[in-house]
């Protein structure tokens, strides 16, 4: 028996305990024979426009790098993946020459 991956997170090691599932890498827990009305995540950019996955954005200011000594410069295009429910990263991006990082939504602009 194949179970649905985890609605949050999209991992696949979820578990079953009587009717409920369970995630056991978020902590997520819900009812599948409930209605699949999720809430959904309403992140806003620098201007308080909604954004959503899959919209290009640019950066609106210069941000450094955590780990590294590169840094972004202002203007840079990047491609939202994923949108979390998160205060520190709400966005997973992949950057032009950066690769994929975690930005916060505050510091971009839809493109």
């Amino acid at each position: 028996m194949s179970l649905p991956p985890c609605p949050h997170c999209q991992s696949a090691f979820v578990y079953q305990d009587q009717q409920l599932m369970i995630c056991p890498e978020c902590a997520h827990e819900w009812d599948p024979l409930e209605s699949d009305e999720e809430e959904l995540i309403q992140v806003k950019d620098a201007n308080g426009t909604l954004l959503a996955e899959g919209d290009k954005v640019t950066l609106a200011k210069d941000l450094k790098v955590k780990g590294s000594s590169q840094g972004l410069k202002i203007g840079t295009k990047a491609l939202i993946r994923r949108i979390f429910d998160s205060k520190d990263h709400q966005l997973d991006c992949r950057v032009d020459g950066a690769g994929e990082i975690l930005i916060t939504a505050k510091f971009v602009k839809k493109a």
